[in-house]
């Protein structure tokens, strides 16, 4: 059975890559994951290109685990020297945009799914999310269907891992900041240079250490992105705007680190979100120890997922490599599918 479905889960890959599905465009990719459910005998429910399931012999009585990915993608850079959009393999690697970031995770969950659906007297009832807007963090994606679907207990994230056990992940706070000062003539030197305070408190986003360091994730990193302040030569510019990055640690939560900053600045400082936060599973959790059983490492990850906007524990785990997302000419080897489709049902065997 799992080879059966190792095959068809590559076959719905290849579709799924022909399909444009830019984030808030994935109604092609929406239509060919409920064709999967539908081929399957296996009920679905939609919600804003969101699509989930849950297992045949669902238990209110029991806990429940999230199975969820994204089939979303970010544009193609201009750098391709493939059509993007033309899934082809070329010595076991599969090419196409959205193939290693998050195309093969979602079809081997998918595929594990679909293991596991029939099963009986399981330990653990299961859910999958197959989500959209991940990419650009939208209000449509996994965020906008966890009021609807089953209360989750923790989750297993499909995001390139090499199959090893992301325990942990940075959140994320983007910074709009404006520096102010008071207009005047270049010539005569009379007013208060917006740019020059800027700089002070750049400064101090650049040296200033958090004092908690996580174990996993390391130090919060803070870094100025943009910057633009001025009208013209012989005007002292009254306003300097520049945006921060801001990639949280678990020591912190994002509210902690917004008051911490606006503390320290005399800029205004305004967040364009605090929903973003860091994501994390404890060692002695059943999932991770299952996984590390079974040969897998634990470590930190500094990118985003859709970990961000879970409440419960959550694991990063998938086939691919997260250095070769977004990047030209994508690709994921197809042993990689396999070995993920695989180690997916021996880790949850465990525990289940």
């Amino acid at each position: 059975m799992i080879k059966l479905l190792t095959k068809e889960a590559i076959a719905l890959l290849k579709k799924l890559i022909s399909k444009q599905s830019f984030s808030g465009e994935e109604n092609e990719t929406a239509l060919l994951i409920m064709q999967w459910f539908s081929s399957h005998n296996i009920k679905f429910e939609s919600n804003k290109h969101n699509v989930w399931a849950k297992n045949k012999y669902f238990d209110v009585s029991k806990k429940t685990i999230l199975l969820n990915s994204h089939h979303d993608t970010v544009k193609p850079n201009k750098n391709y020297s493939k059509n993007p959009l033309n899934p082809e393999v070329v010595d076991d690697k599969l090419y196409g945009l959205g193939s290693n970031d998050a195309g093969g995770c979602l079809v081997s969950l998918l595929a594990t799914f679909t293991y596991f659906y029939n099963r009986e007297n399981l330990n653990y009832n299961f859910v999958i999310v197959a989500s959209a807007e991940e990419e650009s963090s939208g209000p449509n994606g996994l965020n906008s269907v966890l009021k609807i679907i089953p209360e989750i207990d923790f989750a297993i994230i499909g995001e390139p891992t090499l199959m090893q056990l992301a325990i942990a992940e940075k959140g994320l706070l983007v910074l709009d900041c404006m520096a102010n000062g008071t207009a005047g003539h270049a010539a005569h030197g009379i007013g208060d240079n917006a740019i020059y305070n800027a700089i002070e408190d750049i400064n101090w986003f650049q040296n200033f250490k958090f004092p908690k360091i996580s174990e996993t994730l390391g130090k919060v990193k803070m870094t100025v992105t943009q910057i633009n302040a001025g009208s013209q030569h012989n005007v002292i510019p009254a306003n300097c705007n520049y945006v921060v990055d801001v990639r949280v640690t678990d020591a912190y939560t994002n509210q902690e680190v917004l008051d911490i900053i606006k503390s320290n600045v005399i800029s205004e400082v305004r967040p364009r979100s605090l929903r973003l936060n860091s994501s994390s599973i404890p060692k002695k959790h059943p999932i991770v120890k299952a996984g590390l059983k079974l040969g897998r490492e634990t470590y930190g990850s500094p990118t985003l997922s859709d970990q961000s906007v879970l409440s419960c524990p959550s694991l990063k785990l998938g086939p691919g490599q997260s250095l070769r997302s977004h990047t030209a000419d994508e690709f994921i080897y197809l042993y990689e599918i396999e070995e993920g489709i695989d180690l997916y049902i021996k880790i949850l065997n465990e525990i289940l």
